[in-house]
């Protein structure tokens, strides 16, 4: 007999961000367990890469969507609809840091661009509630889904140099609990609204920072990994887990939710 939990085939996902490592990761594991994907990005080339890599695993669609501009939003939201009729699982994977928010070892908080500051903010928590305000108001008509939102470890405490993208992640968890309660008490409990917060892992946008050119650890690096009772980065693959079972009815009863990945480096005090 096989086992059904954390059964997810046949549902319809959207994840933001999808031809990046970790909306790329999040919609192959999805695709694995017989979800239908949808992913979005604003860069085409790196879309149909991602399309093209992943279209033997399962049903697969993508559309360049700018998540910052509501009528991109709304017209795939149309298009989804009459392809599959409902949209059942948010991911929003959309976000990230950038170089011109990230200050240097010898810059302080007085020397960041303001124009950079607002960028990151825009990405990270526009670029996180506009979806779900598009795609959740067809869960809402719909009385059922899930919306998944990537946090950070920046939320929990002040991590040197990222200012923005901790004020932008921060903003998202608020706005998590917020909308998971919106959602429960004027439409429908079974429509559920989670974060995940991911520890350190090693991906593009933080390589520079967190590897040298050697190959060896940075300084950051082993200041995080001396927080991190594991001793080690995460795989990103290592997320894939809990964002499947938040998408499954195994999780009915779970919402508003910001649930740390990370290895145990919000636990651990470091001493």
């Amino acid at each position: 007999m096989s086992n059904k939990k954390f059964d997810i085939s046949n549902r319809v996902a959207i994840v933001t961000g999808g031809g990046g490592v970790l909306g790329g990761s999040i919609s192959k594991s999805l695709l694995e367990s017989g979800a239908k994907v949808v992913i979005l990005d604003i860069r085409e080339d790196v879309l149909s890469k991602r399309i093209d890599e992943y279209k033997g695993i399962g049903e697969i669609d993508g559309f360049v969507c700018n998540v910052l501009d509501e009528k991109s939003l709304k017209d795939v939201r149309e298009k989804i609809i009459k392809k599959w009729r409902q949209i059942d699982i948010l991911v929003n994977a959309a976000g990230g840091n950038m170089p011109g928010a990230t200050l240097t070892e010898d810059q302080t908080v007085f020397d960041m661009k303001w124009e950079d500051f607002q960028k990151v903010n825009d990405l990270n928590m526009n670029g996180t509630v506009y979806p779900c305000l598009v795609f959740g108001e067809a869960m809402a008509q719909k009385g059922k889904g899930s919306i998944i939102n990537v946090s950070s470890m920046a939320t929990y405490s002040a991590i040197t140099r990222v200012p923005g993208y901790s004020v932008a992640k921060t903003g998202i968890n608020i706005f998590t609990q917020w909308l998971a309660t919106e959602l429960a008490l004027k439409f429908n409990e079974k429509i559920r609204v989670n974060a995940i917060a991911p520890g350190f892992f090693i991906g593009d946008q933080n390589r520079a920072v967190l590897i040298n050119t050697d190959g060896t650890y940075t300084e950051r690096s082993k200041k995080v990994l001396a927080r991190t009772p594991m001793k080690r980065f995460g795989d990103i693959t290592e997320l894939n887990g809990i964002v499947q079972f938040l998408c499954s009815d195994e999780a009915s009863f779970i919402t508003g939710t910001i649930i740390p990945v990370d290895g145990g480096f919000s636990s651990f005090s470091g001493v």
